[in-house]
């Protein structure tokens, strides 16, 4: 890890290692896809399920990545990534982070369509029956999402500190040959990176400290992004606790060069970000101050997901007030 893969701080940016972690996917999905005779194709990012970021990795650090796969069904292969840090002066490692991604095969003669997985052996019958579960409870998910897609982030003049409006930031984006695969549509990895960057500055703005990426929700790619749109990536704080901060990302896609389609919502996902000291310490977070019922409505929503997500790390299934 180098220098500009880091923050201020001299952690490595959790853009960096999502897009790290979407290329180890996109290798060996694209393999896998392609084990059999017949219309080739490239493996492109339908989901990411949440990912905790476990350990911070530093500058001079050494990342190793690691993919498996771990579930096909007709459409969509589940990939398994760990990422592991080496401080290579002590020859120290330690587990950074875990993801689960989906993939969907896409044909090389047209991208629009989707082509079927060959199938993948498993060693114990009970790992097909729990990918199958894994796979269904994604993709109910994935249609709860939609409704949302056509919530926009709209700018406030003059806003008051620690409400949402104060803190809400945006980044607008030309996509270019750099950003996008061989077949020309991005990288899921770079929208990501993008999307964390976004989150970030909404994170430095509430608190005004060092902040670094807690987790990810899962992250939902409704539709691909073609080489030359212009991608608007809108970022708000939806709900804080005593340490943590939940920001809403949305990505939309403007088809500048088509003007036969209209703008559209590629992406979106929560972020979970913490305070932090200049000695690396977690500190307390201002809390929001929703003002509108929307931003009233999301503060409770999100408040529901950190009471649900804190709940399965004690060992329970059910949230406690």
């Amino acid at each position: 890890m180098r220098p500009d893969d880091a923050n201020v701080a001299g952690n490595v940016h959790g853009g960096t290692i999502l897009k790290m972690i979407e290329e180890a996917g996109a290798i060996i999905s694209t393999r896998h896809c392609n084990s059999q005779n017949g219309e080739r194709c490239v493996a492109a990012l339908a989901r990411v399920e949440r990912t905790d970021f476990l350990s911070p990795m530093c500058i001079g650090e050494v990342a190793h990545v690691s993919a498996e796969i771990t579930y096909t069904s007709k459409h969509s292969v589940e990939v398994q990534v760990n990422v592991m840090s080496e401080n290579i002066l002590t020859g120290t490692k330690k587990l950074t982070n875990k993801a689960t991604l989906w993939y969907v095969p896409l044909s090389l003669k047209n991208v629009d369509k989707v082509l079927e997985v060959p199938p993948v052996v498993y060693s114990r019958h009970e790992q097909e029956e729990e990918g199958r579960k894994r796979y269904e409870a994604q993709k109910l998910e994935r249609m709860e999402t939609k409704w949302r897609n056509g919530d926009i982030v709209q700018p406030v003049l003059n806003p008051e500190p620690n409400t949402v409006s104060y803190s809400q930031s945006s980044l607008i984006h030309l996509v270019g040959p750099s950003d996008c695969t061989l077949h020309g549509f991005v990288h899921g990895g770079v929208t990501m990176k993008l999307m964390d960057e976004v989150a970030g500055i909404v994170a430095a703005r509430h608190c005004k400290t060092n902040i670094v990426t807690a987790s990810v929700d899962a992250i939902n790619f409704h539709d691909k992004i073609r080489k030359g749109c212009v991608i608007t990536i809108s970022g708000r704080m939806t709900f804080t606790s005593n340490k943590s901060m939940e920001i809403e990302v949305l990505v939309d896609a403007d088809p500048v060069v088509d003007n036969s389609q209209k703008r559209y919502r590629a992406a979106s996902a929560f972020f979970t970000y913490v305070s932090l000291s200049q000695e690396g310490k977690s500190l307390p977070v201002p809390q929001l101050v929703p003002e509108t019922e929307d931003e009233k409505k999301r503060f409770e929503e999100g408040k529901g997901r950190y009471l649900q997500m804190k709940a399965k790390r004690q060992g329970r299934t059910e949230p406690q007030p």
